[in-house]
């Protein structure tokens, strides 16, 4: 047992008092020597939120009845809510005069002062701030002529940032700025910083994206030691190689991706076999060929975790020599792959399959658009382009809808979102923005991948080694509880006590094709757990899959390229102890950091998003739209257009009635008119205001 597991066990104890440093450090028998060592071990305790230091300087363990230990989600109006540590709790709400300090991002120890009952949530109060979020700012300067003032583009932190003449960098009103914090906030006192970045005026061309770049942290510009590592990276695969792999070359491979992709991953090849089951190959870009572990290129691959795709620009994993070249499977090109091939009945089930290190020569490059206009139109100038894979994506498709109808009966849930579609001019501004739904191309090569990470996870679950999986937690019953009473005013129920996928499913067909589909599904989405990666294998609930990995993406996914590196030890019968050992103690490590990135690069990917649709809303300011009412909320209601595009009705622009939100009959209603809005409601409305700094579109009803 180590000494950091002792002190846990000794404070565990009944008899354990409240000591000093110094008397634990006695306590343990510890020279003078070794007191240094032993207080690091004690602060690193204390930063992790395991035990707490009290006013008179003792140690103890925390209480997780009592004391809490999370991170802060702030909000512009001064309160914010602990997102505990432990995923068994619910979120707890801080009221403003109980945050103490605390700033949106701190992890934070919070002492309950509330017990939540029924639908109320817990209470707390801000105890001690372990460790501030040490992420630079970005707002809006003010000039105030002897000093200044940032407007923080988040809305979560409640504050402005004062900063003091000497430390405006010569900023000028309404530029966007970097800020970063000299003194946190106390009582009556808003915190102070210092500009260290001007990224310029918000109507100069690029300056609103970059500003959610620096929001988010996400790291631009790749070291000189990454970039002289990809750019000596040969671009034609070495034939030495060749010899060691599987030759896949003669298999009519084709990648099918979106038209302006350049980081081709996985391309597909598929063959009927004598006893009528099909022969599906999955070829993944073989990125841990050339990104070796612990080397620069991985370093920095694993800070950054994945790709973050911000509309008209990307902010890769690896740099572009391997991701969009030597990695990429481009047509007509030697590459070397891991291939998973497949061989799958008629009921969808994978009755054999083969894991190699293969190499390959992608006949086509085909576009998602073209070959759903061949499957689905039969159109004659594309069944012309695609005639040399016509009748492979025609078996493709049947496959596609065989895997589709297995996963289905097994009760995975499908959600038929629309994308969001912004298109931008040369100097980023939304020209258009429209909805786009998922086609048949797109659905199959999801399904295609969907099957190849099963087969995967599931095979690595069996042979029992360390490995990476995605896993979706059943979800809670409070939030079940409370999404069922929501759809009960449209007329919908989930059955049984304990919800399994097959009943959201069941509900996802019932209300297919309705008015309230679409919200309908985003409710349930948000009572869901998020789904995240872990070293412990568990259960797909949303997929209804007991195994689960994302193996088909290493280009822009690091888990994909960690576990690719697992089975090519494995194929070649390298998992000694030592590398199962060192993999057993990273793997934790790696699941915890991509999660982390990766809810990082949805957020900036909203962000922007959100930022383009009231950016392209300014025009339309006094035009009148016809919408559905997608959420209500105790201030106000928010209604969706056709485009996609969402904006708030608040209650104050609705002047015919003084109206109210009942939580339990989930409406709005008007005092005097007893006039009532429900979620799905169509109605029309004006665009009264819209602003791309704080991402809100502003609506009235007509």
């Amino acid at each position: 047992m180590s000494i950091r597991e002792d002190i846990i066990e000794v404070m565990k104890g009944k008899k354990y008092k409240p000591k000093l440093k110094e008397e634990l450090a006695i306590y343990f028998n510890l020279g003078q020597k070794e007191f240094k060592d032993f207080f690091n071990i004690l602060e690193g305790l204390e930063r992790e939120g395991v035990v707490i230091r009290t006013k008179n300087e003792k140690y103890v363990l925390i209480d997780n009845d009592y004391l809490v230990v999370g991170n802060i989600e702030g909000n512009e109006r001064g309160f914010g809510f602990l997102i505990p540590k432990i995923k068994e709790r619910d979120d707890i709400f801080i009221p403003g005069e109980n945050m103490n300090g605390a700033m949106h991002g701190d992890k934070v120890i919070v002492n309950i002062t509330r017990r939540g009952q029924g639908d109320r949530r817990e209470e707390g109060e801000v105890l001690k701030i372990l460790e501030r979020n040490k992420r630079a700012i970005v707002g809006t300067f003010e000039d105030n002529q002897s000093f200044g003032f940032v407007v923080p583009d988040d809305n979560r932190i409640g504050y402005d940032i004062f900063i003091p003449k000497s430390s405006t960098l010569n900023a000028k009103s309404k530029q966007k700025v970097v800020v970063e914090i000299t003194k946190y906030p106390e009582l009556r006192r808003s915190p102070e910083g210092k500009v260290i970045e001007i990224l310029g005026y918000l109507s100069e061309k690029g300056t609103d994206i970059l500003s959610v770049i620096r929001q988010f942290d996400l790291p631009e510009e790749f070291p000189d030691v990454v970039q002289t590592a990809a750019k000596s990276a040969s671009q034609e695969v070495n034939v030495e190689e060749i010899k060691n792999r599987v030759d896949l070359r003669h298999l009519n491979t084709f990648t099918i991706d979106g038209f302006d992709a350049k980081d081709l991953d996985d391309a597909v090849s598929i063959e009927m076999k004598d006893n009528g089951n099909y022969y599906l190959g999955i070829h993944i870009a073989d990125v841990s060929h050339y990104v070796r572990e612990r080397s620069p290129l991985d370093k920095e691959a694993l800070n950054r975790g994945n790709s973050v795709y911000l509309i008209d620009r990307v902010i890769p994993m690896l740099p572009k020599e391997l991701s969009n070249g030597i990695c990429s499977l481009n047509p007509g090109v030697d590459r070397l792959t891991l291939s998973v091939l497949m061989e799958i009945d008629k009921n969808g089930k994978v009755v054999d399959h083969e894991i190699v290190e293969g190499v390959i020569n992608s006949k086509e490059r085909l576009v998602y658009d073209s070959v759903s206009e061949f499957l689905e139109d039969n159109d004659s100038k594309v069944r012309e382009e695609l005639s040399n894979v016509s009748s492979d994506l025609k078996l493709m498709e049947e496959l596609c809808d065989i895997l589709y109808s297995k996963r289905e009966k097994r009760g995975s849930i499908d959600f038929e979102f629309p994308e969001t579609k912004i298109i931008l001019d040369e100097k980023g501004i939304p020209l258009e923005i429209r909805k786009e739904d998922r086609r048949i191309a797109n659905r199959l090569i999801e399904e295609f991948m969907l099957v190849c990470n099963e087969t995967v996870a599931e095979r690595f679950f069996w042979a029992e080694l360390p490995f990476l999986y995605r896993i979706h937690e059943e979800p809670s019953p409070e939030k079940m509880s409370s999404f069922n009473k929501l759809i009960h005013n449209f007329g919908y129920s989930l059955r049984g006590q304990e919800i399994h996928p097959k009943e959201l499913q069941r509900l996802t067909k019932d209300i297919k094709g309705t008015k309230e589909e679409t919200l309908i599904s985003t409710l349930m989405l948000r009572s869901l757990k998020k789904a995240k990666y872990s070293s412990e294998a568990d259960e797909h609930f949303g997929l209804a899959a007991k195994y689960y990995s994302h193996f088909t993406a290493p280009i822009r996914r690091y888990p994909d390229l960690m576990i690719h590196r697992i089975i090519k030890y494995y194929l070649n019968g390298k998992l000694n102890k030592q590398i199962i050992d060192g993999l057993e103690v990273r793997l934790p490590e790696v699941a915890d950091h991509t999660s982390m990135t990766e809810r990082r690069a949805e957020e900036a990917e909203r962000e922007v998003e959100d930022m383009k649709k009231a950016q392209y809303m300014v025009k339309y300011i006094g035009e009148e739209f016809e919408g559905i009412i997608s959420s209500l909320t105790n201030f106000g209601l928010f209604v969706q257009l056709e485009n996609t595009i969402e904006g708030l009705v608040h209650f104050t622009n609705m002047l015919d009635d003084y109206y109210n939100f009942d939580e339990e009959k989930y409406h709005i209603i008007g005092e005097r008119t007893k006039k009532i809005y429900h979620l799905g409601d169509a109605v029309k409305i004006r665009v009264l205001n819209a602003n791309p700094v704080s991402r809100n579109i502003d609506f009235e009803l007509i």
